[in-house]
């Protein structure tokens, strides 16, 4: 685990573990585990709305969570990454880069990545993955972390693709133009290449959060299934935006965080919404985290079936028409 997430971790009174990533640990605090799924970061509105003002208030007071920048809110301790690289004369990259420049990513590192010179003789510490290459000064920022180009490199040739797209849809929605990913689509050479052009073709800042990411990575794997972010949907009695949807076959998909509804009323609405969408004719799938993080098989067959049975449906209405 990186240096600013044992930190945040071990100030919960345990270091986190499969458990607190599930969002079951013991002791941890309901704002850290909530961070935890979301990536790493969070804006005050979507703390509050899952956990309680209370809740939100104590983790801030007792240093769970710390402010990051704009209403965001993080897990503390980033500067000791930061102090990690510094002590290797290198630089945070890959996933840790990407934490710094506040992009959520789907797992949080267990370790603090360092890019050094090749030449660079290295004793390194176990609570590091290191990285050699000579950084051109263009991809340096401010002696800290590689640029946001060369991050976005790093991690979509390194990462699996899921890993990748949640990565490049953050990157997105914070704020790095498409035409970064498309230039590094464009020049890549090597390993990783396919990888990074699938991702950049497919990467979207429409997307709310990795876990979304992660789900639409999977649906892109389904032959026939073709799901857009966050589009807004019109029904007979409700307007939505739901996190995935597939217009032509209307179907919809969602990431379900069962636990974060925030309230009884919230569960209530979201009930209601998906209730009228099957009554507007629109198969609507809940898929939680433990599902879409751990058993993505189980996801890919109830896709696949999904959109089979909407492909005859569609088939057999063409034949009546």
């Amino acid at each position: 685990m990186s240096a600013r997430l044992r930190a945040g971790g071990e100030s919960c009174g345990r270091p986190f573990d499969d458990a607190a990533e599930s969002g079951q640990g013991v002791g941890v605090s309901d704002a850290v585990r909530f961070l935890v799924q979301r990536g790493g970061f969070a804006t005050w509105g979507e703390l509050v709305e899952a956990t309680g003002r209370s809740e939100f208030d104590r983790a801030v007071r007792v240093g769970h969570i710390v402010w990051v920048s704009r209403g965001r809110y993080g897990l503390p301790g980033l500067d000791l990454d930061v102090m990690t690289a510094h002590g290797l004369r290198g630089v945070l990259s890959h996933v840790s880069a990407a934490l710094w420049h506040g992009w959520e990513v789907k797992t949080l590192p267990d370790k603090t990545h360092v890019t050094v010179p090749r030449r660079r003789r290295l004793a390194t510490p176990p609570t590091v993955v290191p990285h050699r290459s000579d950084l051109g000064s263009d991809e340096v920022v401010d002696d800290i972390c590689t640029s946001a180009r060369r991050t976005l490199l790093d991690c979509l040739r390194t990462l699996p693709v899921d890993e990748g797209l949640a990565i490049g849809d953050s990157a997105l929605r914070h704020g790095v133009r498409r035409e970064v990913l498309t230039d590094i689509a464009a020049t890549i050479r090597g390993r990783g290449r396919p990888a990074v052009r699938h991702v950049a073709r497919h990467a979207d800042g429409s997307a709310a959060n990795p876990f979304e990411s992660c789900l639409r990575a999977l649906a892109l794997q389904v032959e026939g299934l073709q799901v857009s972010p966050q589009l807004r949907v019109v029904g007979s009695r409700t307007t939505v935006r739901p996190d995935l949807v597939d217009t032509r076959l209307r179907i919809i998909l969602e990431a379900d965080s069962f636990e974060w509804h925030g309230d009884r009323s919230a569960l209530r609405r979201d009930a209601r919404r998906y209730n009228l969408l099957v009554v507007d004719g629109w198969t609507v799938l809940r898929f939680s985290w433990e599902d879409v993080m751990h058993d993505p098989a189980y996801v890919l067959d109830v896709l696949q079936r999904v959109v089979d049975a909407r492909t005859q449906v569609l088939r057999g209405r063409g034949r009546t028409a």
